[in-house]
């Protein structure tokens, strides 16, 4: 019986190694609306399967850093198949709570230019086990003119004016 464990172990070892981990590449990170809670963000990955067989994400972690504070980190459960020798583009929704912006407003940013650093990882699934690969990126997003503080203040404005006459 112990020899028995021991091949399925010795076999299970040596097909995991046959598994080609996938290639993550961050694409993008962009701003896409304004919500009750907060900033809605897209996070656009490339995921890269290089296997002859699917994979299967599982879920994903991640953390986000703007102009070096900790803005927003988090994670979700999501299923979602990678085909084999094909390159598949997800998003990942991040919010970051208004609260959380003000630290960043007060450094008065260039908003088409903001430095980020994301890190985190894709929880992913093989014919043979689980694993966890990292993704990581850093760059400079950049914020659309309708989400500027100065084009939603001068949206208020408008408004303002417009109940006034």
């Amino acid at each position: 019986m112990k020899k028995m464990l021991l091949l399925v172990g010795a076999l299970l070892s040596a097909c995991s190694l046959l598994v080609a981990e996938p290639q993550v590449a961050v694409k993008n990170l962009a701003v896409v609306g304004l919500g009750s809670e907060g900033v809605e963000l897209d996070v656009l990955l490339a995921v890269t399967n290089p296997n002859s067989f699917s994979l299967t994400l599982d879920g994903y972690t991640y953390d986000l850093r703007v102009m070096t504070l900790p803005l927003a980190s988090g994670g979700q459960r999501r299923r979602l198949e990678f085909p084999a020798a094909v390159t598949t583009e997800i998003r990942l929704p991040v919010l970051v709570r208004y609260r959380d912006l003000l630290a960043i407003l007060e450094r008065h940013p260039d908003p088409d230019k903001i430095p980020y650093h994301l890190t985190g990882s894709l929880q992913v699934e093989t014919p043979f086990s689980t694993s966890r690969v990292p993704v990581g990126a850093q760059g400079d997003f950049r914020v659309p003119a309708r989400y500027r503080p100065s084009a939603l203040l001068g949206g208020l404005a408008g408004l303002i004016n417009g109940w006034q006459h």
